[in-house]
């Protein structure tokens, strides 16, 4: 039987090193071999590596794009239902950020603003319009959802046709990706760090939300 380790304190050690230092303490074991069950596939079933589903880019844009802002748009709605309440300046929430580094909840939610709407107009090959960042309340924020979703629901699900392999330009040219690496690689993480920021912004500030709001019903 191994003797217990001593209780005398150490340096510390890194973490890499401590693991090592722990694998080193479990004794060789023979490898016993793990028995692989197999189940019999029907004839003429497909393997799975030749499973496809039909996704068209648009149904992993717009309609994703459109749901999350209803649920950021019901979230503000607590935050002002809250302040009401107990007295909290919806200002201070508005102004409110993460870090003196990152952007207030107004610049979280135009920058969403921006991602989705920027994507919906590349991908379908429209003009994108163009938004003032002048929102400085939350009913202004919430107008702001609505102009952009209304955008975003005015594009044809056709006008994506083809998009996947579409060229998209950024950065002034300096930057080409095809459509689907765009949106996947690029349009919809940064969608979502934006709002998920904002979530978070309302959050710490002490607006009473949970998973449920940032996932919404379904």
């Amino acid at each position: 039987m191994r003797a217990p380790l001593a209780s005398a304190a150490v340096a510390p050690s890194p973490p890499d090193d401590l693991f090592d230092r722990l694998l080193k303490r479990i004794p060789a074991r023979a490898h016993v071999p793990v028995p692989q069950l197999r189940v019999a596939e029907p004839a003429g079933a497909p393997r799975a590596s030749e499973i496809t589903m039909a996704l068209s880019i648009y149904e992993v844009s717009i309609p994703v794009f459109v749901r999350s802002f209803g649920n950021l748009r019901a979230i503000l709605d607590k935050a002002a239902a809250q302040g009401a309440v107990d007295g909290t300046d919806p200002q201070r929430l508005v102004d409110a950020r993460l870090a003196p580094d990152m952007l207030p909840l107004a610049g979280q939610i135009q920058r969403a603003s921006d991602t989705a709407k920027g994507a919906g107009a590349r991908l379908a090959g429209v003009d994108n319009p163009g938004f003032a960042d002048t929102e400085a309340t939350i009913a202004e924020l919430k107008a702001r959802i609505d102009r952009t979703v209304e955008f975003l629901t005015s594009i044809p699900p056709a006008a994506f046709d083809g998009s996947e392999t579409r060229t998209i330009s950024m950065r002034n040219g300096a930057l080409q990706l095809d459509g689907k690496t765009y949106l996947l690689r690029h349009a919809l993480p940064n969608f979502f760090f934006h709002v998920t920021t904002a979530y978070d912004i309302l959050r710490h500030n002490g607006v009473a939300l949970g998973k449920a709001d940032y996932l919404g019903s379904f």
